[in-house]
């Protein structure tokens, strides 16, 4: 469970996935720009502040969304 500033406290996911028909989403908790340039050799996607979207993932490289996911991982329970 995390502990906020304001006292408020939650539990987040560590890893997260929406598969949607337009893209499948995969949300980094602690944000995109963290993960340098993997994100560009991941291949046709999207970005928002805390969000990949992957509009194909059989287009995508799945080494590169496997370290990505990966690293989150680590960064969020470790």
């Amino acid at each position: 469970m995390d502990r906020y500033e304001s006292g408020r406290e939650g539990d987040a996911p560590a890893a997260g996935f929406a598969p949607r028909r337009a893209v499948t989403t995969i949300y980094l908790p602690e944000g995109v720009d963290a993960h340098a340039e993997r994100p560009s050799r991941l291949g046709e996607h999207s970005t928002g502040v805390g969000c990949l979207y992957v509009p194909r993932l059989e287009q995508a490289d799945l080494s590169v969304l496997e370290e990505i996911i990966a690293d989150s991982y680590r960064r969020v329970t470790g």
